[in-house]
C-alpha cells in the first residue's frame, strides 16, 4: 500500500501534463462518463433531503453537505486511482490523468466564448443572448450588444480561475483526488451558493469554502494574466494600476482579481447594473471605458485567457515536481 501511495505521488507531473493536454485537445466530450455529473447528482439528492427545517438547522446541514460531498469526492477518487495503480502503474496513471482532465475546462471555456461571439458577428442578438444565458445567471433576454460582450468577458475572466487555474493548482498539489475535491467545492457553490430564500442559510458554508479554495489561485491569476498581456503587447501597467484600484470592490473576494486585470488589458469597463429575476443589482465597476465594448473585445479576451492558460502549465508542473 505504501508503494502505491509513493507511486501515485511520483506521477503528479505526468498526470498534470496529460490531463492538461487532454483538456486542450478534447474539451468536454458530452457522451463520456463524467464524474462531475455524478457530484452534481449527489448534491441535488442531498439538497432535497437536507434543506429543510429552521434556519439554524439548515445552516448546520449545509456544513454537513459540504463535508460529505467534498470528502466523499476525495476519498472515492483516491480509492479508484489507488485500485487502478495496484492493478498496474500505467492504468493508475491513466485513470488519474482522466480524472484531472475532467476537472479542467480550458477548451470548453474558450468554446463558450466563441459560441457567443459567432452570432454577434452575424449579427444575431437573439442567439447571442441565448448562448450567454448558458454561462451566466443574470437575465439575458433584453441585453444590448455591449452588455452581452461585457457578460462574456466577465465570465471568461472569472472562470479562468474557477475552471482552469484552481483545478490545475490542486491537481499539482495533490493529484486527482485533490483536484476532484476542489471540483466538488466549485460544483457546490454553483448549485447551492446563492443568496436567496432557498439557499441563504443552507449554502453559506459551501460559498465560503469556494472562496477559501480559490483564494491563492485567484491572486496567482493576476501574475499570469499580466504576463499574458505583456506577451500580447497589451497595456500591462494600466491593468496593474486598475487591479490595485478596483479588485477589492468586487462582491467576491476572488473574482475582482482576474476581472480587473482583464478590464485593464482590454481598456473596457466591466460591472454595472445586472438584472436577476427582473430585479436590478449593481455590481462594482472594474476598469475604465477607454472605448465602447464590442465583439472584438471577446476576441482579445479569448486570446489573453488562452495565453494565460498555457502559461499556467509551467508553475503547475514545477509545483507537481516539488510535491512528488
Amino acid at each position: 500500500m505504501m508503494y502505491s501511495l509513493t507511486l501515485l505521488s511520483a506521477t503528479f507531473p505526468f498526470v498534470v501534463l496529460i490531463g492538461f493536454l487532454l483538456d486542450q485537445i478534447l474539451g468536454d466530450p458530452r457522451r463520456w462518463p463524467h464524474p462531475v455529473v455524478g457530484i452534481g447528482n449527489a448534491i441535488g439528492y442531498l439538497e432535497r433531503h437536507f434543506n429543510a427545517g429552521t434556519a439554524v438547522l439548515r445552516r448546520r446541514r449545509g456544513v454537513l453537505l459540504t463535508f460529505l460531498v467534498v470528502g466523499g469526492s476525495y476519498l472515492l477518487t483516491w480509492a479508484i486511482v489507488w485500485g487502478a495503480t495496484a492493478i498496474h502503474p500505467l492504468l493508475g496513471l491513466g485513470v488519474c490523468a482522466y480524472f484531472v482532465f475532467t476537472t479542467l475546462a480550458g477548451k470548453s471555456l474558450l468554446d463558450a466564448g466563441q459560441n457567443v461571439l459567432a452570432p454577434l458577428k452575424r449579427p444575431d442578438l437573439i442567439e447571442a443572448r441565448k448562448q450567454l444565458s448558458w454561462l451566466v445567471s443574470r437575465d439575458t433576454n433584453n441585453l444590448t450588444e455591449g452588455e452581452i460582450v461585457r457578460g462574456t468577458i466577465e465570465t471568461l475572466a472569472e472562470n479562468f480561475v474557477d475552471g482552469i487555474l484552481s483545478p490545475l493548482f490542486y491537481a499539482a498539489l495533490g493529484g486527482a483526488p485533490l483536484a476532484m475535491a476542489f471540483k466538488a467545492i466549485s460544483t457546490l457553490d454553483s448549485m447551492v451558493g446563492y443568496r436567496n430564500d432557498r439557499f441563504e442559510d443552507f449554502g453559506w458554508f459551501s460559498a465560503r469554502t469556494d472562496d477559501w479554495a480559490n483564494y491563492v489561485p485567484a491572486r496567482l491569476s493576476v501574475l499570469l494574466l499580466l504576463l499574458a498581456g505583456w506577451l500580447r503587447r497589451m497595456p500591462v501597467r494600466q491593468a496593474y494600476r486598475l487591479w490595485k484600484r478596483d479588485a477589492s470592490g468586487h462582491p467576491s473576494p476572488n473574482g475582482g482579481n482576474p476581472e480587473s486585470v482583464v478590464a485593464g488589458l482590454l481598456g473596457v469597463r466591466l460591472g454595472g447594473i445586472n438584472f436577476y429575476d427582473g430585479q436590478p443589482h449593481h455590481r462594482a465597476e472594474m476598469g475604465e471605458a477607454l472605448h465602447p465594448v464590442d465583439a472584438s473585445d471577446i476576441v482579445h479576451c479569448r486570446q489573453v485567457v488562452r495565453t494565460a492558460t498555457w502559461l499556467s502549465l509551467l508553475p503547475a508542473l514545477i509545483l507537481a515536481y516539488v510535491v512528488s
